[in-house]
């Protein structure tokens, strides 16, 4: 516990905040008490102790062995979430290029009011979300006013709305769509094929998937990431 404590003291922790003595009461006989000094421990503490203890002991031994594999878990899981990170990034980023693709076939159809892209945008959403446009979705998932739905979609749901996108585009040049009426069926029953094949596969439908944390303060934390690299470095590179 000794080197634990100067353990703590070097990593630059609070020793108070890890390791608190206490007086503990024991039984001992005959209805009898009497106190004995204690030593509260966090879980940091505990490895720590751990990790300075003689692992010949088997309790030990199979302390060492659990903070590993608990190491190891938390470290695959970070890997885990910055993959996840790394795709919603590059899904997102393709989603809006090719939502103004979009705009640019529904137009060449006839959708050509601000108004009636809305409508034809909701049209894909209802059929890919069951019937439920934007603002059915915005409520779906409790998101606040001020908060984008496509912006707190994981990448399963951004992979799901980029399919519907490119195919609602290709099939509108594809098939020389002319007119509000055409154009917002077409881009319905591309977002309900969509829909369907996700339920063929058995994966989960995108109404149902949690929100995500919002993708602008993963734009920001990527962005401060670039600014703290050494210009020199990138140089010799």
């Amino acid at each position: 516990i000794e080197k634990a404590r100067l353990a703590c003291f070097n990593s630059g922790h609070n020793i108070e905040d890890h390791f608190v003595d206490a007086d503990d009461m024991i039984e001992i006989g005959k209805g009898g008490k009497r106190s004995v000094k204690t030593i509260l421990m966090s879980r940091y503490a505990c490895y720590l102790a751990i990790q300075n203890a003689d692992p010949r002991k088997e309790i030990v031994a199979q302390g060492q062995t659990y903070f590993a594999v608990q190491t190891r878990r938390q470290e695959l899981s970070d890997q885990d979430r910055l993959l996840e990170d790394d795709r919603r990034l590059l899904l997102r980023d393709e989603l809006k290029q090719h939502n103004t693709k979009l705009a640019d076939a529904a137009k060449g159809a006839g959708v050509i009011e601000p108004i009636d892209y809305a409508i034809f945008q909701n049209h894909g959403y209802r059929g890919l979300y069951n019937g439920l446009d934007q603002a059915g979705i915005h409520r779906k998932k409790g998101l606040k006013k001020s908060q984008k739905i496509l912006d707190h979609m994981g990448s399963s749901e951004l992979a799901a709305n980029l399919f519907r996108a490119t195919q609602a585009e290709e099939k509108l040049r594809r098939d020389k769509v002319q007119g509000k009426a055409a154009a917002n069926a077409t881009h319905f029953a591309v977002g309900a094929k969509v829909r369907q094949t996700i339920k063929e596969l058995g994966g989960t439908m995108p109404e149902d998937l949690p929100p995500a944390d919002s993708i602008k303060k993963l734009e920001t934390k990527r962005s401060k990431q670039i600014d703290k690299t050494d210009p020199a470095e990138e140089k010799e590179d």
